[in-house]
Order: structure tokens, then C-alpha cells, then sequence
């Protein structure tokens, strides 16, 4: 830490801000129930009027923390965004998860749909993700004569498991920004372990708790099962898997061949442009627009999708974007080198 650009050198000073931080955060979220984004930012702002704290590198830390941050995500959290809202409209979600019970059987529809949230929690949002399945999962659980519970809880724990664990997601790209992890490598580490989560998820859902829970199907999504319905209209399947796979592909082929290819070689240079996110998302954005079947879809594509992918992304580009302001700032304190050194000597 350089004291000529430090927030403070006080290292009490920086634990005691840094918790207090903490505090005043969790308490303006869970108890009084304040936007995320105000809630972070507040804190913020009183951590720079605290006694003995340098203002103006205390800026100079926030500002920097945020560009950085959204400098380097920020255009892949859009470009997530806009596939999704693609798969969403396009049908692809309905291919995927057709394929899904057509290898596992729809004898065992809760680990087809839990294969399906590994998959899905990718590309979009969990909770869209379930909106779209919910009838499905109870038309599901009606036919099989199981609880709504067994049919769900390994979906819901998958979704949430890649969609927080695996990038180009937003949660795990920005904490990737935040450690300066490599992408490439988090995807393919992350999804080893997202897979053995989901399958536990499901075991637990089907065979332990699921069963327990008497959660009944609800009768207004009798029948509402997309399976049974026409899919002539519908991608195939490969256009449907390739928005997701492609980009992760590319992405790690990128981290891959600075493990087995010298700096220079012909291969390596070319997969470091194309494996860049910003690249590899965008063939992504690609691949799902060739999904489009109406005129109305191609319309709403140009505008529609990109303004909506933009409003979904906004808050979530703020929010990682002062996290990455935090995290500036505690650079600049003897707080990080405090709290690694008491866990080092302990």
C-alpha cells in the first residue's frame, strides 16, 4: 500500500469503517428494506467522511474501483442479458428442455429438469428460467403422482448453482473481475462443480426431502405441458444448445491454450481475440438470433430485446460497479493486509 495514494493508514480505523460497512449494509437490505444499490452506496459515502480518512484519494479509489470493474464486464453482463431475452422468446428453452427428458426418459423427469437448470442457469436469470418451466414442473408432478417438491428442488438448486457459480453470468464474471480470476478457468472449474451440486440437489429433492413435502400439483397447469405440443415451430436442437456452449467453449479454449501453447504461436493469438468474452458473447447474441422464426421476433430483436437485456442489466452493472468501488477502497487501507495476516499466523 502506497501511503501517498491510502484512504487511511490507521489499520483499526480501516477494520473498524470496513465493518461497519458490513452492518449498516446488511441491516439497510434485511430489516429496512432498501434498494441494493442505495444500500451499498450509502455506506460508501459515510466510510469518506469518517475522521482521519484521506477524501481525496478516498475518490480517486472509488472512481477507479468502479471503472475498472465495469471496464471489463460490463459489456459481457449486455450481451448475456441480450442472449437470454433470445432464448426466452425463440423457444430455445422449450427445445433444451424436450431434449433433456428425451435422453433421461420422462420417467425421471426430476433429473431431466435438473439437467436443464445446469444448463439454462448459464444463460439467464433463475427465476425467468423457472416462470417458464413452473407449469411444466407441476403438469409433471401431476402425471407422475409425486409432490411438486420432487419435481422442483433439483431444478431450483441447479439454476441457482450455475447461475451463481459459473460466468458469463453477472454474479460469478464480476467476482471474477474483483479477484482477477480467469474466466476461462472459473467456467470450467465451476461447472465440474456445479454438476456434482445439481446431481446431489436432485438426489436430495427426489429420494430425501422432496417426498416429505406435501406440496400437491397445482389443477390450473393440468395439461399445460409443452411437451406434448407441436414443435415445428420451435429450434433445433443444436441452434438451441449453441448461444449457451459456443461462448463457454471459445471462453475457455482461450484459458486452455495458455497451458499448453507458447506465447506467440498462431493458435494462441487467434484464441486470444475470439475467446474474449466480449467476442465470444457476441457470436453468442449471434447464434440465438438465428433462432428467430416471425416477423414479430425479428422486429422486436433490433430494439425490444436489446432495450429490455439493457434495463435488466443496469442494476445489476451499478451494484457490481460499487462493489468494485469497495473493493478499490479496501485495497487502499491496511485492512486487507490486517485481516490476511491474522489468518496467516492463525
Amino acid at each position: 500500500m502506497d501511503p501517498s495514494t491510502a484512504v487511511t493508514t490507521n489499520p483499526l480505523l480501516a477494520l473498524l469503517a470496513f465493518l461497519g460497512v458490513i452492518v449498516l449494509l446488511l441491516f439497510l437490505i434485511a430489516k429496512w428494506k432498501w434498494h441494493v444499490f442505495l444500500a451499498l452506496l450509502i455506506p460508501l459515502l459515510l466510510f469518506g467522511i469518517i475522521p482521519g480518512v484521506q477524501q481525496n484519494n478516498f475518490i480517486d479509489a472509488f472512481e477507479t474501483g468502479f471503472g475498472a470493474t465495469l471496464g471489463s464486464i460490463g459489456v459481457v453482463i449486455v450481451l448475456g442479458s441480450i442472449i437470454a431475452e433470445a432464448l426466452r422468446h425463440t423457444g430455445a428453452i422449450e427445445t433444451i428442455t424436450r431434449s433433456m427428458v428425451s435422453v433421461v426418459g420422462r420417467k425421471r423427469m426430476p433429473l431431466a429438469l435438473t439437467l436443464t437448470g445446469f444448463v439454462l442457469g448459464v444463460a439467464i436469470f433463475s427465476d425467468v428460467a423457472y416462470v417458464i418451466l413452473n407449469p411444466l414442473v407441476h403438469s409433471a408432478a401431476k402425471m407422475m403422482g409425486v409432490t411438486v417438491s420432487v419435481m422442483s428442488i433439483g431444478l431450483v438448486g441447479s439454476l441457482q448453482l450455475t447461475h451463481a457459480i459459473v460466468p458469463p453470468t453477472p454474479g460469478p464474471l464480476a467476482a471474477a473481475a474483483l479477484v482477477g480470476a480467469d474466466i476461462g478457468t472459473t467456467i470450467i472449474f465451476g461447472s465440474i462443480a456445479c454438476l456434482f451440486g445439481s446431481l446431489a440437489g436432485w438426489f436430495w429433492g427426489q429420494y430425501i426431502v422432496g417426498p416429505r413435502i406435501k406440496t400437491m400439483p397445482a389443477d390450473e397447469f393440468a395439461g399445460d405441458n409443452f411437451l406434448e405440443g407441436d414443435d415445428s415451430a420451435l429450434p433445433g436442437v443444436w441452434a438451441s444448445y449453441a448461444p449457451i456452449i459456443v461462448p463457454i467453449v471459445l471462453i475457455s479454449a482461450q484459458s486452455v491454450s495458455r497451458l499448453f501453447l507458447e506465447e506467440g504461436h498462431i493458435v494462441r493469438s487467434a484464441l486470444a481475440y475470439i475467446g474474449w468474452p466480449v467476442v465470444a458473447l457476441s457470436v453468442g447474441v449471434w447464434l440465438s438470433y438465428r433462432n428467430i422464426r416471425t416477423d414479430e421476433h425479428r422486429k422486436e430483436a433490433k430494439n425490444g430485446w436489446v432495450e429490455e437485456a439493457l434495463r435488466v442489466s443496469a442494476m445489476i452493472l451499478v451494484v457490481t460497479g460499487l462493489g468494485g468501488s469497495l473493493s478499490e477502497i479496501l485495497k487502499a487501507t491496511p485492512a486487507v493486509d490486517s485481516i490476511a495476516g491474522f489468518f496467516s499466523t492463525y
